[in-house]
């Protein structure tokens, strides 16, 4: 049978180490998506304008 004490310094290590990463990846810039939104419409637009011209046709 496990021992039911658990140890707080554990914890406090692993909370600390968890802080430390969660303010890293805040501190990271983040890349906009803007670029691919932009090109996903492009693509969408193509797509309708050749669908329409077959259909015109």
């Amino acid at each position: 049978m496990s021992d039911p004490q658990i140890d707080p310094a554990g914890n406090t290590q692993a909370f600390r180490a968890f802080a430390q990463n969660q303010d890293a990846a805040t501190s990271e810039p983040q890349t906009s998506r803007l670029p691919i939104w932009l090109a996903a419409g492009a693509v969408l637009v193509v797509a309708i304008v050749v669908i329409a011209y077959l259909l015109v046709r």
